[in-house]
């Protein structure tokens, strides 16, 4: 599965409060969610993404409480995927419920600036920086996972396995 989108980049924490203030928590509709997605963090962030763009950022991405809207927003506002240092646990298995792609890559985040186009290959882990010609590997997902974010998430991935029989 490969993605390519352009790079908005961040620092380190950017905790959930950051990616979807709480006065939006009663909100449920995802498309709803994605107009008020960084709004306190990055004012501009809804008007420089474009869908199938990419987020880099510093360690501890989704920091925070462990509300599902975070993932949600991001996934729904255009992001294809989250590349960090490191992640929050709960955010990361949020995000991999819903669907949303994540690679921990020190090395890419440490050589991506917001701008660069990233081409993002999930299978096997590859992110490729078309902008300064440079590639490097994050850990490619177990089998299992990569089915989740294939469908969209885990209910969709659990709907297609029970009609499978599985």
């Amino acid at each position: 599965m490969k993605l390519k989108g352009k790079v908005h980049k961040y620092g380190a924490n950017v905790d959930t409060d950051a990616i979807i203030p709480a006065r939006y928590l009663n909100v449920s509709e995802s498309n709803e969610l994605a107009q008020h997605c960084m709004e306190d963090f990055d004012a501009e962030f809804l008007t420089k993404v474009q869908p199938g763009d990419i987020i880099a950022a510093d360690t501890n991405f989704g920091c925070g409480s462990s509300r599902e809207h975070a993932p949600v927003a991001i996934k729904a506002a255009g992001i294809s995927c989250v590349i960090a240092r490191s992640f929050a646990r709960i955010f990361f298995r949020n995000a991999i419920n819903i669907g949303l792609s994540l690679l921990e890559s020190p090395e890419a985040v440490d050589n991506t600036e917001s701008g660069d186009i990233l081409e993002v290959e999930l299978a096997t882990g590859e992110i490729h920086n078309i902008t300064r010609d440079e590639t490097f590997l994050a850990k490619p997902y177990p089998d299992f996972m990569m089915g989740i974010i294939k469908v969209g998430g885990l209910v969709k991935y659990t709907k297609r396995k029970i009609a499978e029989g599985v």
